[in-house]
């Protein structure tokens, strides 16, 4: 019978402007299937005006995959591949960095209109046949995505494939991703057919296995059976997991399955051998540790 194997409450994190709820890594558990990080950004009201201090400059990733997914707001991505894409709620910025990749992920529309910011973003560790791959982008609107409804439930599938349905992100290795929006009394299950599972509860509070799971918290499930919630209020919940892909070491943005791949990252950033991307290339954002940059921009 499965059971609640741990129970991970956010930690929140000071970005300077806002916070961000921590969820993964954990001390006591680094991953979820492939899932290595998890940050719960919001819900804020961010006023008209917000410092571009608030903006995440152009940083570099390698090994991982990262999607970005909003309840509410907007945020533009750039990429050293080029692209320009907005990011709305509802929809999928899957970017994976392979060898290596730099984005920045700014908040413009906000900025100029104001609004509600409200989003988690998750890094998912590429399989290590895969680590060394091509960067990639891809971006899926809300539509593309399968969606469920029933007695009092609806489910997105932001990624993978699950209770019969496959998402269309392209990613690379077995796992999944959902969206659940419950009605209070509302029941949902999730399946047992990843070895490795979990839930975070954006808002609300939701009840598994006899215990209740509140808001701004993540459920890490033993495999074996199905798992029944019963929602007490309404709620929303991300489940996420897969298939474990192995050990991984994290520093800063980047994930690898050795120390010296991390090593190599770190000397390659320093060393200012990452591209930047095309039209956000005016920002060099240091290693943590690292004396600032000179004042000279780069070009």
């Amino acid at each position: 019978m499965s059971k609640i194997e741990l129970m991970i409450e956010a930690r929140r994190k000071n970005l300077g402007d806002f916070e961000v709820g921590r969820v993964l890594p954990y001390a006591k558990r680094r991953m979820v299937g492939p899932f290595i990080f998890l940050d719960h950004m919001g819900p804020i009201d961010l006023a008209p005006g917000l410092p571009q201090s608030a903006d995440v400059r152009p940083h570099p990733h390698v090994g991982l995959s990262t999607l970005t997914y909003l309840f509410s707001g907007e945020i533009t991505h750039r990429d050293s591949l080029g692209v320009h894409q907005e990011i709305r709620p509802g929809e999928v910025n899957w970017m994976t960095a392979g060898t290596g990749i730099t984005h920045s992920e700014r908040f413009e529309k906000m900025r100029a209109e104001g609004g509600h910011l409200h989003g988690v973003q998750a890094w998912v560790a590429l399989p290590i046949d895969q680590e060394d791959c091509e960067p990639a982008f891809d971006h899926y609107g809300e539509s593309e995505l399968p969606t469920y409804e029933a007695n009092g439930m609806w489910a997105r599938l932001v990624a993978g494939k699950a209770f019969g349905a496959q998402a269309p992100v392209a990613v690379r290795s077995p796992l999944f991703y959902v969206h659940w929006k419950l009605k209070a009394g509302a029941l949902a299950q999730l399946p047992a057919e990843y070895p490795e599972r979990a839930a975070y509860v954006v808002s609300g509070a939701v009840e598994a296995l006899g215990q209740v799971i509140p808001a701004g918290t993540m459920a890490v499930f033993t495999p074996g059976e199905p798992v029944l919630f019963t929602a007490r209020t309404e709620a929303v919940v991300m489940l996420l997991g897969g298939d474990p892909v192995g050990e991984r070491f994290i520093e800063w943005n980047f994930v690898a399955s050795t120390k010296e791949r991390l090593e190599k990252a770190k000397d390659d950033w320093r060393a200012q051998r990452f591209k930047l991307p095309p039209d956000d290339d005016r920002e060099f954002t240091p290693l943590p540790g690292d004396p600032p940059p000179s004042a000279q921009p780069m070009s």
